[in-house]
């Protein structure tokens, strides 16, 4: 796969600096191919060092249009009257017209003052905007690979019951593995990633001259799941003993087909703890937690006062948002499960 632009100037910038180191982290290159990355380990070092440049470059610009004296919205800001003071200085003026001096801010009023910018948001801005987003933003760019791989490797499992049934279909109309590979491959809008592992290896066997047990034994090395590295060692191993694939293939089936079911039954059961969850945090609770705010408001005794303005926070905000999180989680769990 050819690079993009962006990777091309990243690898000729500073690709070079990172060949080497690239190259030894052998981690790096696995996840790389795992995760379906296809670039060398110096492009992926190159290009997050240049993105973690121009975010560094990025919190540089905000510190600056904050803190840069006179044009700095900082500086601007202090430069800005106290609306506060208004009152108090039309009043000064109208009683004392002699001591009004026009070349004074304010005609001199002595109650007079300039906005202040908060101390803490001061102190605040050139830490978040100095070392911890371009470290964390460096971490997180670090760990794009292993990511990847990860999310390939969800997916795999996710997909490999189904794809193993189907090999064991297609064993027992004694199709070869060769044709099994290509017919998964052909499919990938139903299996997924294993579409894309199976096209690799009818790749390697049909275009790149490879036998199947080398192809097979390439496979296991860019397996992202456990799983998916089990299922073709076990190939590797049946077709090295002279075994049969077809029983082979309705073991994993049966076996990947237990899992999966375990699988769903452990989601099920959560979605059935957040539904338990919802009815006591978002339906039961709030009904007694706005009848006690309302009688807490109205008695308003000295060991449990309560103001409108926090009555209005906890219905209008607090509440809805329970029920946002809720939605979310809902949401977020059936997603994980989403094929």
């Amino acid at each position: 796969m050819e690079l993009t632009a962006w990777q091309k100037i990243c690898h000729r910038l500073v690709g070079g600096f990172f060949k080497k180191r690239a190259r030894e982290d052998t981690e790096l290159s696995d996840d790389l191919v795992k995760g379906n990355m296809p670039m060398m380990p110096e492009v992926f070092l190159a290009q997050n060092f240049m993105l973690t440049v121009l975010v560094v470059i990025f919190c540089i610009l905000v510190n600056l249009a904050f803190f840069f004296p006179v044009i700095g919205f900082v500086d601007y800001y202090e430069s800005l009257p106290d609306e506060s003071t208004a009152e108090a200085c039309f009043v000064w003026e109208y009683w004392n017209e002699d001591l009004i001096d026009t070349t004074l801010p304010a005609n001199g009023c002595p109650y007079f003052t300039y906005l202040e910018f908060p101390d803490w948001v001061e102190t605040l801005i050139p830490i978040i905007f100095g070392p911890v987003i371009p470290f964390f933003v460096f971490k997180y760019l670090k760990k794009g690979a292993a990511r990847s791989a990860h999310t390939r490797g969800v997916a795999l499992e996710k997909y490999l019951p189904y794809a193993a049934s189907y090999t064991a279909a297609m064993a027992a109309a004694n199709a070869t593995p060769h044709k099994i590979f290509r017919s998964l491959a052909m499919n990938g809008d139903i299996y997924g990633e294993i579409a894309y592992d199976s096209a690799m290896i009818y790749r390697d066997v049909s275009l790149l001259g490879f036998d199947l047990l080398t192809a097979m034994k390439m496979s296991v090395d860019r397996a992202a799941s456990p799983w998916m590295t089990e299922f073709f060692q076990g190939m590797v191993g049946t077709l090295t003993a002279g075994g049969s694939l077809k029983l082979y293939f309705l073991n994993r089936a049966e076996h990947y087909m237990r899992e999966n079911r375990t699988r769903l039954h452990e989601f099920l059961e959560s979605l059935a703890m957040l539904a338990e969850s919802y009815v006591v945090v978002a339906v039961a609770m709030p009904l007694f937690l706005i009848v006690m705010l309302v009688i807490m408001f109205w008695v308003s005794g000295r060991g449990a006062q309560m103001s409108e303005g926090t009555l209005y926070l906890v219905v209008l905000l607090v509440l809805p948002l329970i029920h946002v999180m809720f939605a979310f989680l809902v949401w977020s769990s059936s997603e994980e499960q989403k094929m």
